[in-house]
């Protein structure tokens, strides 16, 4: 498969403050990355420097592989990105944006735009200015699918949006890529949202990736085991499986890729009594969670 984004050893700071060091990304051409963080650990940084908007301290974002930093027309116009703020030209109608956008692209396709247009139940005369948040944001993505780009860079695609609404475009966009072969890199607040879009999914933390791979492949491995300790004094030492461990009084939920059989003899090895041991099924929201931490 060929590489439509490939990050190489990027790092950068917000004057002392390292947002991370050496990350490396990569998003094959047809399949579909959801970017998954908390606040502040650099998901917005990441998709500034790949669309060229912010330069890294060092390591470079190649898109189609050209340098994210100097890309030359033909790849801008590959490119389809949505940043927040949405469409600016409140006075306009749904269908004076259209025309005057439709004027600034050769390959121009109404069609998806009109489509996502009715699904949202939204006149042809109605202006941008009447309109709500989520509304507004599904009108900047109907524009930018009629532009027909290769790649879509999404930031909190679903902002505003209710949760119908927001079933309705997850399905939509993602049947959309899959027919065109379109390649979506993307990232939201609702998690929920990505397991349902989603190919691939890439877990940031502060200053380092916790997880890229297959969503199917984190969320057939990634597993929580709940147990109660007897002894509420007892410690529970930190091992090289243990990804996270999560603790309320006697209630431990822990978090690992491994087994368990392999939880179970390291509570054995190390005299821990328990009870009550059971593997909890988990979301993406869960999973994540149970990567990086409740707080």
């Amino acid at each position: 498969m060929n590489k439509v984004i490939e990050c190489k050893n990027l790092t950068h700071y917000y004057g002392k403050k390292l947002v991370y060091e050496n990350l490396n990304i990569h998003l094959e051409e047809g399949r579909i990355l959801g970017l998954l963080g908390k606040n502040g650990a650099g998901k917005s940084t990441t998709i500034n420097i790949m669309n060229g908007f912010l330069q890294p301290r060092s390591g470079e974002c190649l898109i189609y592989g050209e340098n994210s930093q100097n890309l030359t027309p033909e790849t801008k116009k590959r490119i389809g990105f949505l940043i927040e703020g949405h469409v600016q030209y409140a006075f306009m109608n749904i269908h004076q944006i259209e025309k005057f956008y439709s004027g600034f692209y050769e390959n121009w396709q109404p069609e998806p735009y009109w489509d996502l247009m009715s699904k949202l139940k939204v006149t042809p005369k109605q202006k941008i200015s009447t309109m709500s948040c989520g509304q507004r944001s599904q009108v900047a993505l109907g524009l930018i699918l009629a532009q027909d780009p290769d790649l879509l860079i999404l930031d909190d695609f679903s902002m505003g949006l209710d949760p119908g609404y927001r079933r309705l475009f997850i399905d939509y966009l993602r049947a959309y890529a899959k027919e065109k072969n379109k390649t979506i890199f993307t990232t939201s607040h609702i998690i929920q949202d990505m397991e349902r879009l989603i190919d691939d999914v890439l877990v940031m933390d502060y200053n380092r990736v916790l997880a890229q791979m297959p969503i199917a492949d984190f969320m057939g491995n990634f597993k929580q085991f709940n147990f109660e300790v007897e002894n509420e004094n007892v410690e529970l030492a930190d091992a090289d499986f243990i990804v996270n461990l999560e603790r309320v009084t006697n209630q431990v939920e822990l978090f690992t890729y491994d087994t368990e059989d392999t939880v179970k003899a390291y509570l054995k090895n190390k005299g821990i009594a328990h009870k009550n041991f059971k593997q909890i099924e988990m979301q993406l929201e869960d999973a994540f969670i149970g990567l990086t931490g409740k707080y």
